[in-house]
């Protein structure tokens, strides 16, 4: 006998930017996190946002675990579209279409290695290592319920980098939280940092 399908359920959160919205569903999308910022590279790694990019109105596409983060265009109201994504997002993962392609982390790791030539010695080694960890598990967690991402980039002569993704990719309350909530912790955490600084994902 065939199992029985569950019914995909889909609802909407707000996100503190207010150009995002984060679309939520009760099944496993992806195991990680996808960011897709262009219609180009969603085309090449990931079915999905390429659909969802045909909507004139969609800026950004970010998939993470069981939901899908759209970013929209800031000349259209929610109200207007979200209707319209709901149900094109509810069929396309009834339908078991694929999310993400073959390779996708692959490339993605093969991308970073190519931006991010940093390598770490000594010391700096340990410290870099101490911050990852300490965004890793103080601070995604908490970012990935506003339905964004975080990535700890470099550490430089006392400042951090990190990528913003998602709904905090051009958030106005990114900024309050980097500020206060971030860099006052790691600070705290790790007395060589003097700051915190951050570049769009």
């Amino acid at each position: 006998m065939e199992a029985v399908k569950s019914p995909v359920m889909l609802y909407t959160e707000q996100t503190p930017n207010p150009e995002t919205l984060k679309f939520v569903t009760n099944k496993m999308l992806y195991k990680g996190t996808a960011d897709f910022k262009e219609v180009i590279f969603a085309k090449d790694w990931s079915p999905l946002a390429a659909a969802i990019f045909e909507f004139p109105y969609v800026k950004g596409v970010y998939i993470c675990n069981n939901f899908v983060t759209i970013t929209k265009e800031f000349n259209y109201a929610w109200e207007d579209i979200m209707l319209q994504l709901k149900e094109f997002l509810k069929s396309y993962v009834t339908e078991d279409k694929p999310i993400i392609s073959e390779g996708y982390e692959a490339a993605v790791v093969a991308i970073e290695k190519e931006t991010n030539k940093i390598v770490y010695t000594g010391e700096e080694a340990e410290l870099a290592k101490k911050i990852t960890e300490l965004i890793d598990t103080y601070v995604k967690p908490a970012v990935e319920m506003d339905g964004g991402n975080i990535e700890f980039k470099s550490f430089n002569k006392g400042v951090v980098t990190v990528t913003l993704q998602g709904a905090c990719s051009g958030c106005p309350s990114s900024t309050v939280t980097l500020k206060s909530g971030i860099e006052g912790m790691l600070k705290r955490m790790v007395p060589e940092v003097t700051e915190v600084v951050s570049e769009m994902g």
